[in-house]
C-alpha cells in the first residue's frame, strides 16, 4: 500500500499537515455485545419500555446517525421475557449496529451509529450486529459514516457469502481495516460536514413529499369520486356548468391503445421507451441504455400517453413530448376528440385508475393490466375548458415534483462525491 493512500483527497486545511490516517482491524478499535432475535411478531409501536432495533429498519428506513427521538422503533412486547438480558448488552451512545444478512448485496453489513438514545432502553435484534468501542478513539458521529465510506463497504460485501440471503459474520466483520484521523477534531469536522448535509437532504425530501402529498390531495378533489358528478372542488368560473359526462375510457371519441409499429432499427436510442427508463412517480422518462432487440416496436406520437404494463411497474405514466417507440411492455394510449390529451394524462395518473389496473391484472409471475379491463373503466369529462384548467394545474404542480426530485437526486451525488473525498479511496489491505 502506498503511504499517500490513507490520506483523504479532501482535507480541511487546518488538518493538511496532520498526516496518514490510522490503520487497524477492526476487531482492534471495536467488541462486539450480544443481541437478540426478536421476530416482528414480538414488536409494537404503542406501548413498552424497552425499544428494539430490527434489521430490516436499518435496510428501509433509520438515518446513518441514529436519534431516538427523531426514529419510530417498535418496543417488544410487554409478555416477552427480557430480565436475563445483562445490562452490558443495551445500546449506549456511539454504539454501531450492524445488519449482518439482507437479499441484495448493497445491503449486506449496513450499519447504523447510535447518537441520541434519550435515557430510553434499545436493544439490537434479529440478523444484527452490536459493537462497542474497546477505548474511545473514534468520536460519535463519525463511526456512522466511516462505516458508510467506499473502501468499507466495499470490503464488507467482499467478505458477505450467501446464495439468496447473502450475509457476514462477526468474524469476517472483524477483519474488515478501518482508518481514521489522529485528529478527534478532524473526526468531528468531517461528522458536522455530513450530518448538515444529511439535514439538508431530509428537509428536501420532507418538502418534496408534502408536495407529492398536495398533489395527490388536489387530484382526489378535482375529480368527481365514485358515485359523483362533480368533483369536490371545482375552480370558481366553472361551478356553473353542470355535471360532468360519464363515459368509458375506450369509448368512440375519449380514448384509444395505439397499435401502429415501426421498425426498431428506425429509433435513437432517445426515443426508445421501456419500463426499464420509464420513471416512478410519474417523473418522467430517463435516456434508455440500449435499442430493442425486438424487430418492431409500438409507434408513438408527441401527446401521447404511455403507461408501463407490468407489475410492479404499473405506476409508471408519462406523457410523451417526442415521437418514438415503446416495448411490448408499454401502452400507448391517444386522446379522441372529447379529450385533451393533458386532461387524459391525469385520469391515467389518478390514483383510482392506477388501483383499477392493478386489481385487474392478470397473470403470476409478472401480472399485466388487462387492456380490454382499462378500455372499459368509468371516467367523467368536464368540458374541454375545465379539462385544460386542470390538467394546467396539475402540470404546474408535477413541473415543481420534477425539479425538486432533481435537486433531491443532485444533493445525494454531492454527497457521494465528498464520501469519495473525505475518506481514503484506496482499499484498505490492497
Amino acid at each position: 500500500m502506498k503511504k499517500s493512500s490513507l490520506i483523504p483527497d479532501l482535507r480541511f486545511p487546518v488538518f493538511v499537515e496532520d498526516g496518514e490516517w490510522i490503520l487497524e482491524p477492526l476487531r482492534d478499535v471495536y467488541s462486539f455485545k450480544i443481541t437478540n432475535s426478536f421476530s416482528r411478531d414480538k414488536l409494537n409501536y404503542e406501548r413498552g419500555t424497552v425499544k428494539n432495533i430490527h434489521y430490516g429498519d436499518i435496510h428501509t428506513k433509520f438515518s446513518t446517525l441514529f436519534n431516538i427521538t427523531k426514529e419510530t422503533v417498535p418496543y417488544i412486547n410487554t409478555d416477552v421475557s427480557i430480565e436475563r438480558i445483562d445490562k452490558d448488552n443495551y445500546c449506549v451512545e456511539g454504539d454501531v449496529i450492524f445488519a449482518d444478512a439482507s437479499e441484495d448485496l448493497e445491503d449486506v453489513g449496513k450499519s447504523i451509529e447510535i447518537v441520541n438514545l434519550n435515557d430510553e432502553q434499545l436493544l439490537a435484534g434479529l440478523h444484527t450486529f452490536l459493537a462497542r468501542q474497546i477505548e474511545p478513539k473514534l468520536i460519535i458521529g463519525f463511526g456512522g459514516y466511516l462505516f458508510k465510506s467506499n473502501s468499507i463497504r466495499t470490503q464488507i460485501k467482499r467478505e458477505s457469502q450467501g446464495a439468496k440471503v447473502l450475509g457476514i459474520s462477526k468474524g469476517r466483520i472483524s477483519d474488515v481495516m478501518i482508518y481514521y484521523p489522529k485528529s478527534p477534531k478532524e473526526q468531528k469536522k468531517i461528522a458536522a460536514c455530513l450530518s448538515s448535509l444529511d439535514d439538508l437532504i431530509k428537509s428536501h425530501n420532507q418538502k418534496l413529499e408534502t408536495l407529492k402529498n398536495h398533489k395527490k390531495g388536489l387530484m382526489q378533489n378535482l375529480f368527481p369520486q365514485k358515485g359523483e358528478k362533480v368533483p369536490k372542488l371545482r375552480f370558481i368560473e366553472f361551478e356553473n356548468y353542470g355535471e360532468w359526462e360519464e363515459a368509458k375510457l375506450g369509448d368512440k371519441e375519449v380514448a384509444y391503445f395505439v397499435n401502429s409499429k415501426i421498425d426498431s432499427e428506425q429509433l435513437i436510442v432517445n426515443n426508445y421507451i421501456s419500463t426499464n427508463n420509464m420513471q416512478p412517480d410519474y417523473s418522467g422518462i430517463a435516456k434508455a441504455s440500449k435499442l430493442p432487440t425486438i424487430g418492431r416496436v409500438t409507434e408513438f406520437n408527441v401527446g401521447d400517453i404511455l403507461i408501463s404494463n407490468i407489475r410492479p411497474y404499473l405506476k409508471k405514466v408519462w406523457k410523451a413530448n417526442i415521437k418514438g417507440g415503446a416495448s411490448n411492455d408499454v401502452l400507448v394510449f391517444r386522446s379522441g376528440s372529447r379529450v385533451k390529451s393533458d386532461f387524459l394524462e391525469f385520469i391515467l395518473k389518478n390514483d383510482s385508475f392506477i388501483n383499477y389496473v392493478m386489481e385487474s391484472a392478470k397473470g403470476v409471475k409478472m401480472p399485466r393490466g388487462d387492456k380490454d379491463a382499462m378500455l372499459k373503466y368509468s371516467i367523467k369529462i368536464p368540458q374541454p375548458i375545465e379539462q385544460q384548467k386542470i390538467a394546467s394545474t396539475l402540470s404546474v404542480l408535477d413541473e415543481l415534483i420534477v425539479a425538486k426530485t432533481e435537486k433531491a437526486e443532485q444533493l445525494k451525488a454531492h454527497k457521494k462525491g465528498l464520501m469519495q473525498g473525505l475518506f481514503p479511496k484506496k482499499e484498505t489491505g490492497a
